[in-house]
Parts: C-alpha cells; structure tokens; sequence
C-alpha cells in the first residue's frame, strides 16, 4: 500500500497527466461534478457522484462506427476506428465501477464481442476511490456493493482502490494495469501499512449502514415471481406520472442500449451510434411499430430489466447499482427504490 499527503495530490496528476490523458471529477459551473481532463490547475472536486457516470468512457453518447463513400458504382468502407491510447479515470466510485461488469457481461463477455468497447475497457485504468460522504440516495448497499472497497465484489475495487483519510490518500493495486500506476507514481509515493484505510473503512461502512436505503428488501426478485411481478396492478400506479424523457436511462451507469443512425453525407453514408432509451415511444420500433404501446409497458420493461431479466441471465448480478442518480434527476420523482417498495408490498406478488 502506498501514501500521498492530499496537498500533494496535484503533483500525483501532473505526474500521470503528462505522460498520458488522466480524468478527474471537476466542479462545473453549477456546482456539481463532471469528469474532465487533467490540465494544469484542475482541481479534484470533493463531490464524488458525478451528474453522469464514468460509463462515457468505454461507451460514448455517439460513436462513429463506419463510413461509406460512393464512387459511381463503386462502395469504399472505411473504418473509424483508431487504437485508443492509454488513459487514467481517477475518483470512480464503488457503484460505477461494478456497473463497467454489468456491461461488461452483455460487450464482452457475449458474442460478438464489442469490438469498439472492447478497445477502449483495455486500455483504460480505472481507480476506484471509497466513498468518504454516500449521499443519501445512495443504496449501493443494497446489491452487497462496499463502498469502503473492502471487498470486491463484482469487481467494485477497479485496477486500483484509494482511500482518503485525515488528509492523506492511500492506494492500492488491483490489477496488473494497476500495478503499471502504481509503479508510474511510485517516485512521489510512500510506502505505508493499512492502519489508517482499516479505520476510513470503517467509518464509511457505519456511514452506509445508516443511510434511508440502505437495506431494500429484494427477497421477491430470485427469479420464480418473475410472471407474478410482470402481471401485477402495481404498473399501473408506478408508472402513472411518467413523462417518458429518459433521463433516468442517460445518468444510469448500467443502461447501454443503443441506436443506429445513417447520416448523408453528400458522397455516402456515415454510420454512428447514439445512446438510446428504452423509455421512448420509438424504442425498438420495427417495421410495423413499436412492441410497447404504452409508458406503462415501457416503465415495467425498464424495471423487469434492472430487476429480473438481466440477473436471471447473469448468475443474480443485478442491473442497478444503487448509484442514486434516477433518483436525483428524475423531474417526477418516479425511481427504483419506488418500484422495489411497491413490489415488496404488493399484495398479487
């Protein structure tokens, strides 16, 4: 384990951030935080939850896939894509670390593998810092994701975790991409022993034991209630002040659907990729329509996703982190933890 006082933490990123593109959360002009690259006199915000996720990444809102050029009957396909060079995300939190597994199981994991998001996870370095003040709409707990980082699960650690404490950060590697940091900023680190991160774990751990949501109740989301919550009445209410703006879907780190769009260009077509939102009305539209006529359908869609399909898949890892953001954001305040309360209490499950 290795130490650097928080006074010096500037010279950390100048260290890093010279040699390749090193990313930080950064107070924007409202006072919130967005990751921004390292220049000289950034400063590392203080508040952790970034407006969207570190997700960005190693899956952009658009992405340009590949383009065709006419040339009287000639077709020229050219491919966009470039070897991204190495890059450093500092200040990830617990939640959206395990949310790069969740998508992680659908890009990778699965055939085909996503060869654009492939490129990018692999040469990424993901340092995962512990999460000294969870906000109160915080629920991470709920899944067994430790914001102390004192386990892994799920991968919750990153290549590196940090810990700060009493104005002191603590590091430690994960991974070999993580030893590869360590090694690049050994020259104004010092060694140190544990003492001090067993302490912050504990604190943050006794901090996220109190929080409003910090035990939801999934017992009825093992699989063998899935039809019983798919047909219940509860749909109906949960999704009655929806207005089906997909916000919700754009801050989530673990939502990844996706369009396709064609652009002329005047001599071709240029082919991108946008995020999509399984919350619009076009979502999935094929030939005929789209199979969700109404926001109620969408809504459980969603929900039924986060909750039961995707861990039914996926060996019981859930498709929400408890990051927070939904509820935050949402400008009717419909979320999640509404839909866990409601299925728990609905008297047809």
């Amino acid at each position: 384990m290795f130490k650097i006082s928080a006074e010096k933490i500037d010279e950390l990123f100048a260290l890093i951030g010279e040699k390749q593109p090193l990313y930080l959360p950064v107070n924007n002009n409202t006072g919130k935080a967005d990751f921004k690259r390292w220049e000289k006199g950034t400063k590392l915000s203080s508040n952790l939850k970034t407006v969207r996720s570190a997700k960005d990444f190693f899956f952009p809102k658009t992405e340009h896939m590949v383009s065709y050029e006419l040339k009287g009957k000639e077709v020229k396909v050219t491919d966009p894509r470039k070897e991204v060079e190495d890059f450093v995300i500092f200040g990830v939190r617990a939640c959206d670390t395990v949310g790069f597994s969740v998508i992680d199981n659908v890009y990778l994991n699965m055939n085909p593998v996503d060869s654009y998001y492939k490129n990018r996870r692999e040469h990424g370095t993901v340092i995962t810092l512990a999460c000294n003040e969870p906000a109160r709409t915080c629920f991470c707990s709920t899944y067994g994701i430790d914001a102390s980082l004192n386990n892994d699960k799920n991968g919750s650690k990153g290549d590196v975790s940090a810990w700060l404490k009493d104005g002191t950060y603590y590091f430690e590697a994960n991974t070999e991409k993580g030893k590869a940091f360590v090694e690049k900023a050994k020259s104004v680190l010092a060694d140190s022993d544990s003492k001090a991160v067993d302490a912050c774990k504990k604190e943050i751990a006794d901090k996220t034991e109190k929080l409003p949501f910090a035990h939801l109740d999934l017992s009825k989301f093992q699989g063998k209630d899935m039809l019983k919550i798919f047909n219940s009445k509860i749909w109906s209410k949960v999704s009655e002040p929806c207005v089906g703006c997909g916000t919700c879907t754009y801050v989530c780190p673990t939502c990844m659907c996706f369009d396709v769009r064609d652009f002329n260009t005047g001599n071709g077509i240029r082919q991108v990729r946008c995020w999509d939102s399984c919350m619009y009305n076009d979502f999935t539209q094929m030939a005929a329509e789209n199979p969700r006529h109404t926001q109620k359908e969408r809504s459980r869609q969603r929900f039924m996703h986060k909750l039961m399909y995707y861990p039914m898949a996926h060996e019981g890892l859930f498709s929400c982190v408890g990051c927070g953001r939904c509820l935050e954001s949402c400008p009717v305040n419909m979320n999640i933890v509404k839909v866990i309360k409601e299925v728990q209490e609905a008297d047809d499950i």
